[in-house]
């Protein structure tokens, strides 16, 4: 387990290092921002690598656990702090952040401590292992970067082309649809721990579990999704304040888009626990494929709607490419891994 964290801890601190820095440089921010910015991420990258060891190890419950003590943790906060005590300033967010995100990662150290790993190690040792993690890392980071696009090019047109309003308007109705995918997300933890585990060829057991758990995560996220699109306008400005029932022809927009990456998430853990990250980045570059000139088209004329119509032809495009892929691994057809009753 040492082999793993060090250098990803290493990754980490680098990563959340450079990317203050160009934050930093681009836009015209205080050094306490930052700050605040470069300490919360280095503790979000931090804990995401521990969460995932003790995943590894089969901790499957204290990972539910933290993610859950996390998620938590935020909002009371949060709550407390603006509403209890009506402390209203931007540092309540990033005092609250670190609170949420620091006292699970000290307790997921503690866990990580308690394995019986040996802590030290030969120097070649751990130069092989740190070099076949980033053999291994760059096409995930690479498909990462390019589903970020996917997720967000819209942001960026609306925000230029109609304004910052609109965006707060188009990022709720993304927030709102994108909590679907809390179903399909945790379905596909489930079956990447299963898959990694299971021996190479044995299609059987835990890929026999996952097909059960895809239906019902499917199913979910498609009564999920119809519900959302049937949500009244007046029930979104009561929640989120006046001039926001604007974001219900987004869900509708998102609703087919929602579902298909649903699929998405199920067919990429499968290649990713095979190690064929470049699968998924070719999926997520159709999909940017699609998302770039759609967006540039539809943005200007459909405003927020087009920005929404964009993102979800670009899931469908990725859901269909991964959907043909699967077809074509010979070792694994489609009712042996997609969903199916039990």
């Amino acid at each position: 387990m040492w082999h793993l964290l060090r250098p990803a801890y290493a990754w980490a601190g680098l990563v959340c290092a450079v990317g203050t820095g160009i934050v930093g440089l681009l836009q015209p921010v205080s050094w306490w921002y930052l700050f605040h910015l470069g300490v919360i991420s280095l503790t979000q990258a931090l804990l995401t690598v521990n969460l995932h060891l003790l995943l590894g190890r089969g901790g499957e419950r204290l990972y539910n656990l933290l993610t859950t003590a996390q998620g938590v943790l935020l909002p009371a906060l949060l709550a407390i702090s603006l509403a209890g005590l009506n402390y209203r300033t931007v540092p309540v967010f990033f005092y609250a952040s670190y609170v949420a995100n620091g006292l699970p990662l000290l307790w997921s150290a503690w866990q990580l401590w308690q394995l019986p790993d040996a802590r030290r190690s030969h120097f070649r040792r751990r130069r092989a292992t740190a070099r076949e993690l980033a053999r291994h890392s760059r096409g995930a980071h690479f498909s990462n970067i390019i589903v970020f696009a996917n997720y967000r090019l819209g942001y960026y047109v609306v925000a230029y082309l109609l304004g910052t309003s609109a965006l707060g308007v188009l990022s709720v109705g993304v927030a709102v649809a994108e909590g679907l995918w809390l179903i399909a997300r945790s379905t596909s933890l489930i079956q990447y721990v299963a898959l990694v585990r299971e021996p190479t060829g044995n299609q059987g057991g835990p890929a026999a579990e996952t097909r059960r758990l895809g239906l019902a995560a499917l199913g979910l996220t498609a009564v999920g999704a119809a519900a959302l699109a049937a949500v009244p306008a007046n029930w979104l400005a009561w929640v989120f304040g006046p001039g926001f029932g604007a974001a219900r022809p987004v869900l509708w927009a998102l609703a087919p888009g929602i579902v298909a990456n649903a699929g998405v998430n199920l067919i990429s853990t499968y290649f990713a626990s095979q190690a064929r990250y470049g699968i998924s980045s070719r999926a997520a570059g159709l999909g940017l494929a699609v998302v770039v000139p759609l967006t540039l088209m539809l943005v200007p004329r459909l405003g927020i709607v087009g920005a929404a119509l964009s993102m979800s032809a670009s899931y469908l495009a990725s859901a269909g490419y991964l959907f043909w892929q699967l077809r074509q691994v010979s070792a694994v057809t489609i009712p042996a891994i997609a969903p199916s009753t039990p």
